[in-house]
Parts: structure tokens; sequence; C-alpha cells
């Protein structure tokens, strides 16, 4: 198969850390084409989406006594071509967010795939469709106390009600802007006022859920099936589990519970074209649904000696069969 990946910058990944690189590995290990391009490398010609790719060469990661170990110069790049994206066998979208006007751009340009020749992961339209704080409020069965405003009043009522809360910007990642707060907080006005951006945007207010302290699971589902968890616990005095802002990578098992909220998401995820998803759960409950560039096949893989990189390109190789 020939397979591009739409990525950010590659100089700028983690090869120890990034998803996108376990499965660009994975596909070079087996034995298949791996392109590269940049969102802003993307265009429309004649009715047909079009990039500017480089295949890439890597050099996979070996296992480390606590992490996966990279060489400095873990990849090399081969010559530039302006090429049809419907001559590869699948595109993989791996920008990460935020979901900005270049994102959605590059979303309306990858429409011009025609997907009887090219499979797109995840689909542009799921990914238009899918904000990664809002999407997981259709599965009522399987969320927290959640609502969503900009009105501060409401979140005032909300706080009270429920004695502790997050604060989450609809667009953030990582962890980025989360905050947490109790009744009585002198700082509520301003941190909800920063929040809101003076009450013009609206945020997630979710019930603070205890069980984050031991940890925020991070789901791997693929085509609406689990295929493998890791734990990122808090340290220090950071309330958030993301990896990003310091979170421990644990390992961990997938629940019944686990597979009773895949089994709510797995038809919806399946009818937006919504392949590669990263579910995050926290004592029993859905709190995010990421599908833009999920991670976490590095940690699992190291913990739980599994190869998800590969299931996810095989998965690829057997859909393509059947097209």
């Amino acid at each position: 198969m020939r397979l591009t990946f739409i990525i950010d910058p590659i100089d700028h990944l983690d090869p120890t850390h990034d998803s996108s690189v376990a499965m660009m590995e994975a596909a070079q290990e087996l034995g298949h084409e791996v392109w590269i391009t940049y969102a802003n490398q993307l265009s429309v010609i004649d009715g047909k989406a079009w990039a500017t790719l480089q295949p890439v060469q890597l050099i996979p990661v070996t296992p480390g006594a606590n992490r996966w170990v990279a060489v400095a110069h873990w990849y090399t790049l081969g010559e530039s071509s302006l090429q049809p994206l419907e001559s590869m066998d699948a595109v993989f979208m791996r920008v990460d967010p935020p979901v900005d006007t270049l994102y959605l751009y590059t979303t309306y340009i990858l429409d011009y795939i025609d997907r009887r020749k090219t499979l797109v992961l995840n689909a542009p339209s799921g990914l238009r469709a899918a904000n990664e704080k809002m999407y997981a409020l259709q599965f009522t069965e399987a969320v927290p106390t959640t609502i969503v405003t900009q009105d501060k009043q409401v979140i005032r009522k909300f706080l009270e009600d429920q004695g502790a809360a997050v604060l989450k910007p609809l667009g953030g990642k990582a962890g980025e802007g989360i905050l947490f707060l109790e009744p009585g907080d002198r700082n509520f006005n301003s941190l909800v006022e920063i929040s809101t951006h003076q009450g013009r945007l609206p945020i997630m207010v979710q019930t603070y859920l205890p069980d984050a302290k031991q940890g925020d699971k991070r789901v791997i589902l693929l085509d609406g099936e689990p295929i493998g968890a890791v734990n990122r616990v808090p340290t220090g005095e950071e309330f958030r589990g993301n990896m990003a802002v310091g979170g421990r990578a644990d390992q961990i098992d997938i629940t019944d519970r686990d597979r009773e909220i895949c089994t709510q998401l797995a038809p919806t995820l399946r009818r937006d074209g919504l392949i590669f998803v990263g579910i995050d759960i926290i004592g029993g409950y859905l709190t995010e649904v990421n599908v833009t560039s999920p991670t976490g096949i590095r940690e699992i893989d190291r913990l739980s000696h599994v190869r998800l990189g590969h299931q996810v390109i095989e998965w690829v190789a057997q859909s393509r069969q059947k097209t």
C-alpha cells in the first residue's frame, strides 16, 4: 500500500511518544510506502485533492528502561513531488488541535478525495462534526453531569449544586486551559471570564470526579472496538492526568464498563467515519472523545507489550481489500 500521513512538522514530533510516528513505523515494517505532507501543502486541482508529498524512511524506536528510545536523526525525507491524494491507498489526517481555520479548510480539501479509491481516516465530515468535548454529550448514559455555557450565573449555580467542577475550553487539547473550581473560590469571576473570553465563548463545565486522582484512562478504539488502554495518573500538585502536563502513564486493563461505553459509541463512530479514536474515561464515566490525532499508542505498546500501530495498518490493508 501507499500511505500518506498529514502531520504537524515532522521535526516537532516526538518519536518516543507520538502515535503518528508509531503508525508510520508500523507501515514501514509491514512493507508499505510511507509519505508525509502538511496541511499547508494541500490543493484542489481539477476537482481533485492534491498534495506536495515526501517519502519518509524511519529508524524505529527501541525499548528503554522507562520509555522508548530514539536515535537523534530518526527520519530521512526523500524528494518532494505534487501528487493526487487518490493515488494513495489511505490518507491519515493527524494534525493536532486546535481545529482552527486551516484545520477546517484542510478537511474541505480532503472531501475531494475519491473514497472509492482512497480511505481517509478519520473522515473529514466526521472531524468537522465531532468537537472532542461536545461529541461525548450525546451519549447520555455514559457521561458525568455536564453543562455547556458562557453564562457566569449558570456556571455558579452548577458549581454550588455539584460541590466542585472542572472547566474545559471546547477547543483545547492535552489538558490546556482545564481548571478546577470549588464553591467559594475567590478567583471564580476571573477564571470564568478568562475561560469564556468575557462571556463570548461557551465552555464545558463538568462535575469533578474524585476518581480522577486514580487516573484518566485513555482507551483506543479501532472501528468502534477497544484495542488498548493506558492510565494517565496526575503527579505532584497537578490535578490533570494528561501526559503533556506531566501525568504518569500506567498499565491498565479494559474493563466491562469500558466495553459497555465503547458499545454505546461504536454505531455513531462508524456512521461518522471516525475509525481511529481515543476516548477518556474517569471513574467509569466518558469525559471526552478524541478524534483529531489521538495519542497513546507508544505508552500502551510499552506497558502492555502489544503493537497497536501494526493492528491499525493491518486493519487498513484488510479494508482496502474489500473495496
